[in-house]
């Protein structure tokens, strides 16, 4: 993908624990560090974990970038990655990027400039069925490479 090895941690909604672990919590705990092994299982990475958001309030749409000062590089990644959703899908997103700490472990633990990307609001209905369909997840995908492509490109 435009000259970028891409690695996916998962790409359903399924646990990627340690054979053997018994538990909620032990496999949640085993499920996050073996996907921050990933994570840092490359140099140079640019690492972006793809998320939905929901509130209870439905009228909250837009796509939101949370990152770590843990690495310096993860802010501007999380603004290159902003700016091209407003560019390409959202206008009127006045979103802003927001810092996070250990609450988001891959953000805080990874060594590598790391996002999660909120790329917009389960529920809200009209921004729901847009990210049910393939055409919007597709421009989505673009959205977020461009992000990448932008941020590797002021390396």
């Amino acid at each position: 993908m435009s000259g970028y090895e891409v690695l996916v941690t998962r790409d359903e909604d399924i646990s990627i624990h340690d054979d053997g672990i018994e538990g909620l919590a032990a496999q949640k705990s085993s499920d996050m560090d073996n996907r921050l092994d990933i994570f840092n299982s490359r140099d140079n990475a640019v690492c972006v974990s793809i998320h939905q958001n929901q509130f209870n309030d439905s009228r909250y749409s837009g796509a939101q970038m949370f990152y770590s000062s843990s690495n310096k590089k993860s802010e501007s990644l999380a603004r290159a990655l902003q700016k091209r959703f407003v560019e390409y899908l959202q206008p009127d997103n006045t979103r802003e990027i927001k810092q996070c700490g250990k609450e988001l472990f891959l953000c805080y633990y990874s060594k590598n400039p790391t996002v999660m990307a909120e790329c917009g609001f389960l529920s809200n209905p009209e921004e729901a069925a847009l990210l049910n369909t393939d055409e919007y997840q597709s421009k989505v995908a673009f959205t977020l490479l461009s992000g990448i492509i932008d941020f590797t490109g002021q390396k």
